[in-house]
């Protein structure tokens, strides 16, 4: 397996696979079509292209079968420490549990390094629990939590 940075052409890619798994970032209790996450993921995308960040591609076999997005400009919304933050990351649904999540992951916070920033953080949905587990094999824990009420 090869982690790269994106070229120009691997855009459409990560529009893509990110439209294709983006209800994965919405919690069960939330009403949300997914056309309409589609479009915020489309924004997310156009946000990320916009300001600093890095792009970064899983290949396997010489095909992409993963993306991850980090933004390297955002400050701590508490502490105001600019800090690496994954903005998203997807692997194609039929090629997940071969690690290649783990690569992208390892991939980024190399590229964090690099740039010189302390910390990265990513926010994922309670329910995503492989997700989870992959972060949490990696070393990340849970910093503060983002509570919700249906009213």
């Amino acid at each position: 397996m090869l982690v790269r940075p994106a070229v120009p052409a691997d855009r459409r890619f990560i529009e893509d696979l990110g439209r294709r798994t983006s209800m994965s970032s919405v919690a069960a209790f939330r009403k949300a079509g997914e056309a309409a996450v589609a479009e915020k993921y489309a924004g997310l995308v156009a946000f990320a292209y916009d300001r600093s960040h890095a792009a970064l591609v899983a290949e396997e076999d010489g095909t992409r079968a993963g993306f991850i997005l980090m933004l390297d400009d955002l400050p701590d919304d508490v502490t105001g420490d600019v800090q690496a933050f994954v903005a998203y990351m997807a692997v194609e649904p039929e090629l997940r549990g071969r690690g290649i999540g783990a690569a992208l992951l390892a991939a980024a916070e190399d590229e964090a390094r690099k740039r010189g920033l302390s910390y990265i953080a990513l926010m994922v949905t309670e329910e995503n629990r492989a997700a989870r587990d992959l972060y949490e094999r990696a070393g990340y824990v849970t910093e503060r939590r983002l509570l919700c009420k249906i009213l």
